[in-house]
Formats: C-alpha cells, structure tokens, sequence
C-alpha cells in the first residue's frame, strides 16, 4: 500500500516539517495515478497551508532549508513551490537560489502555477474580518437594497447556509425572501 511504504521512508514524518502528527498521503500536483514518484507523507498542518485553506505561517516553514534537500523528487518539488510563494521572506528567498532542480523536476515545479502566487491568502471575511465558510448564518449589518427586485434586504436579516463567491472574496450568496442575492462581505457578520 502506498501510504505504508511513504511512512517507511519518511520514518513516520511529515516529509516537509518533520511532524509526526496527522500524517497522509499527498499527490504532489500535476497526478494522475498516486506513486511513490509524485506523492509525500505530510502533516495537516502543512496540507492546508499547500492548499491555501489556512494562511501560510512562515516560521512553520524555516525547516524547509533541510528538508528541500530530500533525494526525493515530490519533496524537492513542494518545497520550491512553498518557498517560492514565501520569497518575500529572505531566509525562503536564500533558499530558493540554492534549490537547484534539474529541467524536468522545475518544468514539474512550475505546472501548477502555484509559484508565482503570493503567500498571503485571501480569505471571505465578515465586516469584523471573521473568516465565513460554506454554509454559514449571517447577518445583515446595514439596509440593502436589492438590485433588480423590490426586494429590501433589511438591517438584522438573517442569512441562513451561505455559498461563498469562489472568484471574490468579497462576496457571498444567500436567500433573502426566497430569492438567491449577491451581498457583499463588508455588510454582513457572522451570526
């Protein structure tokens, strides 16, 4: 099983912070069956900080300048993605230009485009900067208006089970009176 011999040869580490904690299998992007070739034993913490679903906390990353200097391709390649998106901090910018990876293994790098994003996520956050999530209850903070409708999104209005606008982070959907709207982040708090 490919979990098992990624545990073996990562001695039961995150291949990356050498956390013991919440270990599993990662496919390291672009994949299309998982092998010992193109996949990495890494913890929670790491996975979300890679998938961009937590912020990225640099100081979780500084082992990096040993761990990139893994014999195992996958391993060099997340790192030089990690430590690009962190090249605004120079103990990452240091190591990224002594990360030497052959042609093909940057080629594998660069694909995903992961590279050239910065490290600062953003997130859908309400008018008091807490971050909402899928399925989340709001409330209206101000009056709205609604575009189009007679509809007037009162102040107070709860806004049940939320979708977030996956290309603005400044939006959300919700139903106001059986009609699906657009409200903007700035207006609304958790409930």
């Amino acid at each position: 099983m490919l979990l098992d011999d990624l545990k073996n040869r990562s001695e039961n580490q995150c291949e990356l912070c050498r956390s013991t904690e919440n270990l599993d299998l990662y496919e390291v992007p672009p994949t299309s069956t998982p092998s010992l070739d193109n996949s990495i034993l890494i913890c929670s913490v790491c996975r979300s900080q890679i998938e961009k679903t937590e912020q990225i906390d640099s100081a979780h990353w500084k082992v990096l300048g040993e761990t990139m200097w893994s014999e195992y391709l996958p391993v060099q390649v997340t790192a030089w993605r990690m430590l690009s998106r962190l090249r605004n901090e120079g103990w990452a910018s240091d190591n990224l230009e002594i990360l030497y990876l052959d042609d093909d293994t940057l080629e594998w790098a660069k694909k995903t485009g992961d590279h050239e994003s910065e490290a600062l996520v953003e997130f859908h956050q309400d008018s008091n900067g807490t971050r909402l999530f899928e399925g989340d209850t709001v409330v209206l903070i101000k009056t709205l208006d609604v575009k189009g409708s007679s509809i007037s999104a009162k102040l107070g209005t709860v806004v049940k089970n939320i979708r977030l606008v996956h290309d603005n982070t400044e939006q959300i959907e919700g139903k106001i009176e059986g009609q699906t709207i657009v409200i903007l982040t700035k207006y609304l708090r958790k409930g």
